[in-house]
């Protein structure tokens, strides 16, 4: 995986989460939801990064 993209669906992983936390914390639901989002296309990048990574000969 190439390390800048793997460093951004990272940080894009770990900003939604804290978000998330923090929409809980203030009781916030559209800031959780909006993290949960945002954490669950971080894992898709990652995932999607990985699949094409394992396709390289």
């Amino acid at each position: 995986m190439a390390g800048g993209k793997k460093a951004k669906s990272m940080a894009k992983t770990a900003k939604g989460k804290a978000k998330e936390t923090t929409g809980k914390a203030l009781g916030n639901e559209s800031m959780e939801m909006e993290g949960k989002a945002e954490k669950m296309t971080g894992k898709a990048q990652r995932a999607g990064q990985k699949a094409k990574d394992t396709l390289k000969p």
